[in-house]
């Protein structure tokens, strides 16, 4: 009767292994922590009709264009294209920002494919520019000279730029890039940690230190801006991680810091050389990821 036992339990230890094995790979390990501690304060703004105006065909989802009310009067405008985020929260960063700024929202779904996949071609980044250009033309009656282009993504949304910087023409067009608590990589070998032997994947992370080297010599005009949460994927790199190895390829040095961010966000660090700069904020859960976005008009008002 015991070996009778015996055997049964070994039988029903293999089984529960084989089916462990064969269970699909996560994705993500999402983060179960709920915290009550930061406001997580949310933008609300309500986008005007006749300022907002909605482009099909372009990229596999429509693209939304938010004017400001003073560009009728503007002899330029600098265009901020963001990708991954509410529109309205777009917009918001566009009503506060200092000058004229034609604010474009590109939603493509989920996951850094979605988003890098449509501008592989090197004529997509440009296609996307000169719709909106002659979309404002025709709104606004003339033509518009465009000052800064401004790139920002937000979680996934990194994908699309990092496919615009591979392009030369883009790139050189290109002054500011902001990322929020967005730039991801995989380990190699794939989904092993860094704190079990792994390795970053850096390849992809290469256009971002190009457009960094750019940055921190103030005399190419350009601007980087980096923030980052402390979540932890755990199947591929973190946004923490992705900034360190951005900053050890540049010898640039983390300094810790305590201070309040937007909307409630918590700083704890900041490494900056030239106008290339990487913000720390505490929070590893949902919430504290969706702050960054949100906190988009403080971080181009800083930019």
């Amino acid at each position: 009767m015991f070996a009778k036992l015996i055997t049964f339990l070994l039988c029903l230890i293999t089984i529960q292994q084989v089916g462990a094995q064969t269970q699909a790979p996560l994705a993500q390990f999402p983060s179960p922590m709920l915290e009550n501690i930061r406001r997580h304060e949310r933008v609300t703004f309500e986008m005007e009709p006749s300022k907002t105006i909605i482009l099909n065909d372009i990229l596999p989802k429509p693209v939304t264009i938010y004017l400001p009310a003073n560009l009728r009067k503007s002899k330029q405008a600098d265009l901020l294209i963001h990708f991954h985020g509410l529109a309205p929260v777009v917009a918001y960063a566009a009503y506060q920002y200092k000058y004229p700024l034609i604010a474009v929202s590109v939603n493509l779904g989920s996951g850094s494919a979605a988003y890098a996949q449509p501008f592989v071609n090197d004529a997509a980044f440009e296609k996307l520019r000169q719709a909106v250009l002659d979309t404002v033309r025709k709104h606004i009656g003339r033509s518009l000279p465009t000052g800064k282009i401004i790139l920002s993504g937000f979680s996934a949304g990194y994908g699309a730029i990092r496919s615009i910087l591979l392009h030369p023409a883009a790139f050189k067009d290109i002054q500011t890039v902001l990322l929020l608590d967005g730039l991801h990589t995989s380990y190699i070998p794939e989904r092993k940690v860094l704190a079990e032997g792994g390795l970053i994947d850096s390849i992809s992370l290469d256009p971002f230190i190009q457009f960094a080297r750019e940055a921190i010599n103030k005399l190419s005009g350009k601007k980087f801006m980096f923030t980052h949460s402390e979540i932890f994927p755990g199947t591929f790199s973190s946004t923490t991680e992705t900034a360190q190895y951005l900053l050890q390829k540049l010898n640039i040095k983390t300094i810790p810091v305590l201070k309040w961010g937007p909307l409630g966000m918590q700083q704890i660090s900041k490494a900056s050389s030239g106008n290339f700069s990487v913000l720390g904020f505490a929070g590893n859960t949902a919430p504290d990821h969706i702050d960054h976005f949100h906190g988009l008009f403080h971080f181009l008002h800083q930019l």
